[in-house]
């Protein structure tokens, strides 16, 4: 039997890479605002299937498009935000909407701080394991079905305090944790606290405008330091598929939340947390 020639060889290799991107790219805009874990299904991949790691640029370029999702989504919402936010800060009476700024940007700073302490300890790295995933999926899952049976969803995002915004956000610290997932222990917070489902949403989605934007910043200047060469046309298609994926994702979930509740993500959540128990 004649050995395959070069040329095929390459192609094979072309069309495996180009497979990693665009699912890669499809998970993280899928999960990033969904409550199942964004990292968690990036890390499984490489895990379990022995794919080779994307890269820092591919990560910069996936937080790009989902980044510009959440942006495009909440467009108006955020020039609400901004421009009575300024207002508040030069002495022009403060509205709902300069408090809700205020608020987004107050209940950040826990997670801020604790993901400082993590990337410079170097724990971040130990947590990326199997055996925390599987642990986490199950546990904060379990807990977001609680939430989400004993909710009694009285509260819509306008009556959002400083007190319960800063509860909402140390919860967002537990999702540096592998597994966890931002938007699932933001929501659980916000139903444990009284909000609708669909109110705990938006504020879980606007809160992590700036997250994923420093989380963002920090990757790009990682990437300022290495020598690794760039591919543009991955690069691109990756920021791409992740932002459409996401403003889809984003779409359909507060459209559909109210209706079908966060119960089928728990199951997903419990099911995957079994099945890796299996793997381990």
């Amino acid at each position: 039997m004649s050995e395959s020639s070069p040329c095929l060889s390459d192609h094979h290799h072309y069309l495996m890479d180009l497979l990693h991107i665009v699912v890669l790219s499809l998970i993280q805009g899928l999960t990033e605002f969904l409550p199942i874990s964004s990292s968690a299904h990036l890390i499984l991949p490489a895990r379990l299937l022995h794919w080779p790691d994307q890269g820092l640029a591919f990560d910069v370029a996936v937080h790009i498009g989902t980044l510009a999702a959440v942006v495009i989504y909440f467009r108006k919402d955020l020039q609400l935000l901004i421009r009575d936010w300024c207002f508040s800060v030069v002495g022009r009476g403060t509205t709902q909407h300069s408090k809700m700024a205020w608020y987004i940007g107050l209940a950040t700073i826990p997670a801020v701080v604790f993901g400082l302490f993590l990337k410079t300890s170097g724990l971040d790295e130990s947590m990326r394991s199997l055996q925390v995933i599987a642990a986490t999926t199950l546990i904060f899952g379990a807990l977001l079905g609680v939430a989400d049976y004993v909710a009694q969803c009285r509260w819509p995002l306008k009556a959002m305090t400083l007190p319960k915004a800063m509860i909402i956000g140390f919860s967002q610290m537990l999702a540096l944790i592998p597994g966890t997932s931002r938007s699932g222990i933001t929501m659980t917070a916000a139903l444990f606290l009284g909000f609708d489902r669909e109110s705990a949403a938006r504020f879980s989605f606007l809160l992590s405008i700036p997250v994923i934007l420093g989380a963002g910043l920090l990757l790009t200047l990682d990437l300022v330091k290495s020598t690794v060469p760039v591919n543009c046309q991955v690069l691109l298609m990756g920021a791409l598929l992740s932002g459409i994926s996401a403003l889809v994702c984003i779409h359909l979930f507060l459209g559909a939340i109210n209706r079908m509740g966060l119960m089928p993500f728990v199951i997903y959540r419990l099911a995957l947390g079994v099945a890796l128990l299996f793997i381990i």
